[in-house]
């Protein structure tokens, strides 16, 4: 380790220029007397990421054919036939639990009949059950993002960011007596305060990396043809002159990863902007016609968002309930929430599943990215936890019963990994976030939502 600054460089290190504020990674020269080995820049981090419709394994068909529950449990499931398989390469940092109920989503009033897809989304990260209203006296719970934001994320720029593939529609009711706002969000500041979700990457780019200087510098960047990074060349260059040759490298290769973002979010807005048909008719100009560009876009960006310390907290929300989006790359020629309603037939169960083991391939896409970025002993991938699941199991009958539930990375040795955990039957999904909650450094949370104990990883 070689670098030449006096003093070491604080943490929170910015590059500013007229209406650009990048943040630093970690470098050796913010603690020059301690190796980067022994530094850890902060808590944990989190990802929440939930897709609805629930998963064709979870249908009777597909749990007997074990579609999407493995065969074996603890490390010797095998994921061979599931909607799972993609995770393979990565099954050490893998934890399957199944078997969970989220009892939450269920109807307890005759009216509420139906209406599960109207409040399901609610009911992922909060585990509680939501009003029927489409006023404005919402009310379900504090969702576990926010609970983690509110105790690890006040001393980063950005508490927490909410991101989502869909588009909103927050304005009155949704349908069955459900105000959108229980469809459009995972995310609960309170249990009255739903936050909103950011579906263009231009719109999560300026915030991580936009948010300097005045409205009119910003307004000024933002009409230039320039790069974000071309505001900041001389701060830049000034910092390069005082680093060490491996800290050269690493702001290299993480300024040159901030560049070519931008330049993707770029090409999405000139092909958007050509007048040529678009796929994703009325959607923003920044937003790609291609799921698999957009979740990609939005992975990178969360990565470079913890790499940074920009924020630890990300709920990223893949899908909204009734959405009849077609996924060609599956391929699967059936609409998604056409397909969840299979009928248990055997065919189209089995189409259903390819459409969930295409929604589950975008992971180890984000999961090689986090283990690219070297932090402490291990890699960011080490220090990170990621929820993926579903509110819903069985979408052909809005069953609750038996969701798909999966966490990955390794939660800072939270979770060990390579695990198929099966719960006890009637255990709350609940039970299991408790469980992960407690392990990320919230071991004094007693409760949440329905949960019923604190599952045991």
């Amino acid at each position: 380790m070689t670098h030449f600054l006096k003093q070491p460089l604080p943490r929170r290190t910015f590059l500013k220029g007229m209406g650009a504020t990048i943040a630093l990674p970690y470098l050796d020269a913010m603690t020059p007397f301690r190796s980067s080995a022994a530094a850890r820049t902060g808590a944990t981090r989190l990802i929440a990421m939930e897709m609805v419709h629930g998963a064709g394994g979870c249908s009777p068909f597909g749990l007997a054919n074990n579609l999407w529950v493995p065969v074996g449990t603890g490390a010797t499931f095998d994921l061979k036939g599931t909607s799972l398989v993609p995770l393979e390469r990565w099954r050490k940092y893998v934890t399957i639990v199944s078997n969970t109920d989220v009892r939450m989503a269920e109807a307890y009033k005759s009216e509420e009949i139906g209406g599960d897809h109207f409040r399901s989304s609610a009911v992922f990260l909060t585990q509680s059950h939501p009003t029927q209203t489409e006023s404005s006296d919402i009310f379900v719970g504090t969702s576990l993002d926010q609970m983690y934001a509110r105790r690890f994320g006040q001393d980063t720029p950005i508490p927490s960011m909410q991101l989502c593939i869909e588009p909103q529609d927050r304005a009155g009711g949704c349908a069955y007596g459900y105000s959108c706002a229980y469809t459009d969000t995972i995310s609960w500041a309170s249990p009255t305060d739903p936050l909103p979700m950011i579906r263009d990457p231009r719109v999560a780019f300026e915030r991580l990396f936009g948010t300097g200087g005045t409205a009119a510098e910003r307004a000024a960047r933002l009409n230039s043809t320039k790069s974000i990074l071309d505001w900041v060349t001389g701060r830049v260059a000034e910092l390069k002159r005082e680093l060490g040759a491996s800290d050269r490298l690493r702001m290299d290769q993480y300024l040159e990863t901030v560049r070519e973002i931008e330049r993707r979010i770029e090409k999405v807005e000139a092909r958007n902007s050509s007048g040529e048909e678009r796929q994703l008719a009325g959607a923003p100009t920044g937003v790609p016609d291609s799921f698999d560009e957009h979740v990609k876009l939005f992975m990178d960006l969360q990565v470079l968002a913890f790499q940074s310390d920009m924020t630890r907290v990300f709920s990223f929300k893949l899908g909204r309930d009734a959405s009849a989006r077609v996924y060609p790359e599956s391929g699967i020629a059936a609409g998604f929430h056409p397909a969840s309603h299979h009928g248990n037939n055997p065919q189209r169960v089995k189409e259903f599943a390819e459409i969930n083991k295409y929604h589950v391939s975008m992971l180890p896409y984000l999961m090689d990215k986090l283990h690219a970025v070297k932090e402490g002993d291990g890699t960011l991938l080490d220090n990170t936890a990621i929820i993926y699941g579903s509110p819903m199991a069985d979408g052909n009958t809005h069953n609750h019963r038996r969701c798909p539930l999966l966490f990955l990375g390794g939660a800072g040795g939270a979770l060990k990994g390579n695990l198929h955990l099966k719960a006890p039957d009637g255990t709350p999904m609940a039970n299991a976030m408790l469980g992960l909650l407690q392990g990320i450094g919230m071991n004094d949370l007693e409760s949440f939502g329905d949960s019923t104990g604190c599952f045991s990883f």
